[in-house]
């Protein structure tokens, strides 16, 4: 009789339409590394663009030109260097839409749309609104908590803010007007594709 330890057996392996046996990497596009050269200078084209009063310009080399993948050639980890390359372009993304003016948004993004690859350049800025989101809503620096004792014996803890809260919330209150604005114009199904979407900015 066969000593075989029937708990041990991987079964998911044996059958073919197993999850084990599909290979994840076809989900995605293939990516491209970009350099911190690229986007520095990408950046500073964008910077151009704005000064010269061309926000429409700016905002779509900004969105077509998303860097998804890391710097091949960073000295530093791959994910580190990615990290950097795509904070420094979401900077740049987000200082162009606190540029442009409330009443300029909507028909901005209906020209986009209606352009070629209009809806896949605002599933772009979608996704550029969600991780501008992300990063406003993290305080960059923790409230120090003080702690002053009462003559009654209980402690009240008072939080003192060092700053960044202002700023914060002024680019939260930019990024959900254009999130309002963006879902007037490309529907629901944008923040549909951006969710599902395995590329992130």
């Amino acid at each position: 009789m066969a000593t075989a330890n029937w708990r041990t057996i991987n079964i998911d392996l044996l059958d073919p339409d197993s999850s084990s046996n599909f290979d994840t990497t076809s989900l995605a596009p293939a990516i491209t590394p970009v350099s911190a050269a690229e986007v520095q200078h990408l950046s500073s084209q964008i910077k151009q663009l704005l000064r010269g009063g061309d926000a429409e310009g700016a905002l779509r080399g900004a969105l077509e030109n998303a860097p998804y993948g890391g710097d091949s050639g960073a000295k530093m980890s791959i994910a580190d260097a990615e990290t950097k390359l795509k904070e420094v372009h979401l900077a740049a993304v987000v200082e162009i839409l606190q540029s442009i003016k409330q009443s300029e948004m909507s028909p901005m993004l209906s020209r986009i749309y209606s352009s070629e690859g209009g809806t896949e350049t605002l599933d772009v800025l979608m996704k550029y609104l969600y991780k501008g989101m992300s990063h406003t809503s993290q305080p960059t620096t923790a409230p120090s908590r003080t702690i002053s004792p009462q003559a009654t014996g209980f402690s009240q803890i008072h939080s003192i803010s060092r700053g960044g809260g202002e700023g914060g919330g002024q680019a939260m209150s930019v990024l959900l007007s254009w999130h309002e604005k963006l879902v007037e114009i490309a529907g629901m199904g944008s923040i549909i594709r951006v969710m599902s979407d395995r590329r992130t900015v």
